[in-house]
């Protein structure tokens, strides 16, 4: 087939690729911060990210399977991509959790002042919070603060709130009681006890609970490691309805408050890790539910798609990359839009509005719809026994290989999507902060135009010349080296460089799997087989890597975390060239043997004889 010629039965499919791609691109990369501005916690999220692989595992094979029994590969393909648009754009309408409370320690001196520490090791706190309040001189928290004898005598002394002065023999409120045991030891020490030889402070007979609204400036903010000091400007006590007083005492005494605070920044900081996990809020299993049917929805539209474009390319397997290009392009193009789109939307706000996102979206997903029932998707044979033939696939040695092949690029693909932001955000100092979306924008502007693209371009010429095994390998090494890469980085901005890598990481990583699969599959099970092999990527390797990366994170930092996944992959890397050496080898000597003799055409087999040539050692030809 001529390299710049135009089929016109793939022109629909292209347009496929472009429209579903250009549709997600605008939610889906900011799904983890959308459900943080909605209030959920990173555990929670965390949790999600690790159950929706899961679904996708489930649904791809169960979805592929009735797809090949019934020959209904065009309507559940349309009925998944409605799902899809249905479930993201009723996101939008989930609204926040509300207010999280947050911990922080009132420090009480001649200048007062809110202590909130932090323990993702942020060191550009003061740098944010200031950004944050650019347009507005102050900010409020309420508190409720457990004060000691010594702190109401401030109060009562120093703040002109004299009905603490007579503050005696009050009960704390029951849920105060933990907090006042955890962070005030000296409670119900006499001021001997605690060397204090000042005037005899007055008798209470347990700590009391404070309700007060404080007024901060966080233009007056510092940053001592891992805490960050804020001055107050004002507070005042919501029991008594008193009035705004100038918070100084003539010693410095301290209390441990629960805090809700306006400042989103803040909020970030101090996350109380005691603080209810909002499972029975219906806006978070709302959001669970949506993100499930909108990922379950992508997961089958990806499987049954890619069946339909190998149906169409038909004996000519290799040219499925100059069909999925048109995705790089749809994806790079409308990330970037929709970011700034949202910023633009979002200008003097604290709060992110994606609005434009989600419309964006539901446009252009909703033109998908439009150009996919135009797509003729090629008649199939039909399997006797899926299961019988799809059991039979995989006890072949090379398709065991392939799967664990399939599972360890989802575990390094994890790490690149989940955690790579993560590591250069963590390296740009506070003054990088400033722009370090802008640079995300382009990582992933390269990834798509300097990577996937001209990979996937090349991917059916790649093949002819290398074979699909050796493909396998290339990939293994490109991702060792990646990681090595980054794990040297020191200048954040130096990574866009290494993004030309996404090439061969993910451009020739998913052109080689999903066209591999197409080879093996028996006819019949195409649907099957795709569905099985994104279930094993995605269900396997991304959950696994999820899990495996996020753990290393919490103990390591981010370069020791791709140092040692680098040094492994490539280990893997040697194990896996070794193995289809000696695999290689074998099916040679059985051809031998068997007095069939060893065919050094070369060429894509049918599915029948596929197992017999993935050796895959000679060049690929068109057929």
């Amino acid at each position: 087939m001529p390299l710049f010629s135009v089929r016109a039965d793939l022109l629909p499919i292209k347009a496929h690729f472009f429209l579903f791609n250009a549709g997600t691109a605008p939610v889906v990369p900011f799904l983890p911060v959308y459900a943080k501005q909605l209030g959920f916690s990173p555990l929670l999220v965390g949790f999600i990210y690790t159950a929706l692989p899961l679904m996708g595992m489930l649904a791809k094979p169960l979805m592929g399977a009735i797809a090949d029994k019934f020959q209904c590969h065009k309507s559940l393909f349309i009925s998944f991509l409605m799902l899809s648009i249905v479930s993201f754009f009723s996101m939008m309408y989930i609204p926040p959790t509300g207010s999280k409370e947050i911990l922080m320690d009132i420090h009480c001196n001649l200048d007062s002042i809110v202590k909130v520490c932090s323990t993702n090791g942020d060191m550009c706190m003061a740098d944010k919070i200031i950004a944050e309040q650019s347009t507005n001189s102050t900010t409020f928290c309420k508190l409720e603060c457990i004060g000691d004898t010594e702190f109401l005598q401030s109060v009562c002394t120093s703040w002109g709130m004299p009905y603490y002065c007579a503050a005696q023999h009050r009960e704390p409120l029951n849920h105060a009681l933990e907090v006042a045991k955890l962070h005030l030891p000296n409670i119900g020490k006499t001021a001997h006890e605690k060397g204090v030889t000042e005037p005899p402070l007055p008798k209470t007979s347990a700590p009391q609970t404070l309700n007060l609204s404080v007024k901060l400036i966080p233009y007056h903010s510092i940053q001592m490691r891992n805490c960050l000091y804020v001055r107050f400007g004002g507070v005042k006590d919501l029991n008594y309805d008193s009035g705004w007083h100038v918070p100084t005492c003539k010693k410095l005494v301290e209390a441990p408050c629960k805090a809700v605070c306006e400042s989103q920044v803040l909020t970030e900081i101090g996350e109380n890790p005691n603080d209810e996990v909002p499972f029975a809020f219906y806006k978070f299993w709302s959001f669970v539910f949506l993100m499930i049917a909108s990922w379950v929805g992508m997961s089958v539209v990806v499987s049954i798609g890619d069946t339909i474009c190998f149906g169409l390319l038909g004996d000519s397997p290799h040219l499925y990359g100059y069909q999925r290009l048109w995705g790089s392009v749809g994806w790079g193009l409308f990330s970037f839009i929709a970011g700034f789109l949202v910023d633009e939307f979002s200008s003097n706000h604290v709060r992110k509005d994606y609005t434009p996102a989600f419309y964006v979206m539901a446009v252009l997903l909703t033109l998908d719809i439009l150009v996919s029932v135009q797509i003729k998707d090629a008649q199939r044979i039909k399997s006797h026994n899926i299961v019988r033939d799809v059991g039979k696939l995989l006890m072949d040695a090379r398709i065991v290989i392939f799967m664990l092949w399939c599972i360890v690029g989802g575990m390094c693909t994890a790490v690149i999507w989940n955690f790579l932001f993560w590591h250069l955000e963590n390296l740009a100092k506070c003054g990088g902060q400033a722009r370090i979306k802008t640079l995300e924008g382009l990582i992933m502007l390269i990834q798509c135009f300097g990577g996937e693209l001209p990979f996937f371009f090349i991917s059916g010429w790649l093949f002819k010349k290398i074979g699909h095994i050796n493909s396998m390998s290339l990939v293994l090494f490109a991702f060792g080296i990646r990681f090595l890469l980054y794990s040297v980085l020191i200048e954040p901005w130096w990574c866009l460089p290494i993004e030309l890598l996404n090439g061969l990481t993910f451009g020739t990583f998913y052109a080689t799997m999903t066209s591999y699969a197409s080879i093996v599959a028996p006819p019949g099970t195409e649907a099957t087989i795709q569905g099985l092999v994104g279930a094993i990527f995605e269900g396997i390797g991304l959950s696994l890597g999820s899990l495996l990366a996020g753990s290393m994170f919490n103990y390591m930092e981010g370069a020791t975390v791709f140092r040692l996944y680098g040094l492994v992959v490539l280990v893997i890397c040697s194990l896996h060239i070794i193995a289809q050496f000696f695999l290689a080898r074998n099916t040679v000597l059985n051809l031998t043997a068997s007095g069939k003799g060893i065919d050094h055409s070369a060429r894509y087999a049918s599915p029948n004889d596929a197992i017999s040539m993935l050796a895959d050692q000679c060049e690929l030809t068109n057929s």
